[in-house]
């Protein structure tokens, strides 16, 4: 058994079959995303067995994207859980067969509710597809599974046919960066994008005086575990990175011991406000190719920040 063989087989046909999906949206698309972007509501997405986790997925996607969405299980919609399901909500059923008893047992209540369904199935002719207001066709040529009993290639067309639509509404939306930070603020892009410097920054900096020898200089550094120290000028702001001391002893070699801080300081270094966006701080940080930032407020010192 030749298992790459299999893999690129089975990755082929799925091609295959996006491709044969993607030559059919059309209008009903159109329909789809006015119908999302419109609705005072909510998005709704119901699926059962592997559509359910699919839709799981999709629902995901829309509200972190600023579609405001969750999944309903069928079973537990049939229930009770439909007395979640608002008139101005838009629900979007997932059945490959468009057949699924499960998702059929809600229409009744879907129609009297006055919701409006959006269909996504394999079979344009099925039950779930002629009653609802607008179809979204997923069928493809094969399942990728060689018995065409396992959702392989029905399953990612549903996928991708959610994908088509969360980026359709972000782009209707003029969805940015900023509003997918929102959502996610514990993500590395939320925290570049909402944090502030004083969120991050370290205000307890070490400090040394301007007479401290070489010895001294590496103990505070050490000691501190940034990388960097104060070094006390009275009126200037002055720092000393382990990239000075590292200078320092290839340009002195033994008689780097004789220095003192004032000899190999930096003073008025790059700073920022604490106020200050992080992605600024990192951004400052790139293009000087440095690892810290002092932040200074009103010409204090408050801390330091590192990537």
């Amino acid at each position: 058994m030749n298992v790459v063989k299999i893999a690129q087989e089975v990755i082929a046909t799925e091609i295959q079959g996006l491709s044969y999906m993607s030559e059919r949206i059309g209008d009903e698309f159109s329909s789809a995303v006015d119908a999302i972007l419109s609705t005072k509501g909510r998005v709704i997405i119901c699926g059962m067995g592997k559509s359910g986790i699919i839709g799981k997925k999709i629902a995901a996607s829309f509200a972190s994207t600023g579609t405001p969405s969750f999944f309903m299980h069928p079973g537990e919609a049939f229930h009770g859980d439909l007395g979640m399901v608002k008139p101005e909500d838009v629900f979007i059923a997932i059945s490959n067969s468009g057949e699924t008893e499960e998702v059929l047992k809600l229409l009744p209540f879907l129609r009297d509710n006055k919701n409006y369904i959006i269909s996504i199935t394999g079979k344009a002719n099925s039950t779930l597809a002629k009653n609802s207001h607008c179809h979204l066709d997923i069928a493809v040529p094969k399942e990728a599974c060689p018995y065409q009993l396992a959702p392989t290639s029905s399953t990612t067309a549903t996928l991708v046919m959610g994908d088509a639509l969360t980026v359709a509404l972000m782009d209707s939306r003029s969805f940015q960066p900023e509003n997918f930070a929102r959502f996610h603020p514990g993500g590395s892009l939320g925290r570049r994008l909402l944090s502030k410097v004083r969120d991050e920054m370290i205000s307890l900096v070490p400090t040394i005086h301007r007479e401290a020898d070489f010895t001294s200089v590496i103990h505070a550094i050490s000691d501190g575990k940034l990388g960097i120290v104060l070094v006390d000028t009275k009126s200037e702001i002055a720092i000393i990175t382990d990239g000075d001391v590292r200078r320092a002893m290839n340009t002195y070699g033994k008689q780097v011991f004789d220095l003192t801080a004032s000899e190999i300081l930096t003073l008025n270094p790059i700073t920022i406000s604490s106020s200050a966006n992080i992605q600024s701080a990192f951004e400052i940080m790139d293009s000087k190719q440095i690892t810290s930032l002092v932040v200074c407020d009103e010409g204090k010192v408050v801390g330091i920040v590192k990537k």
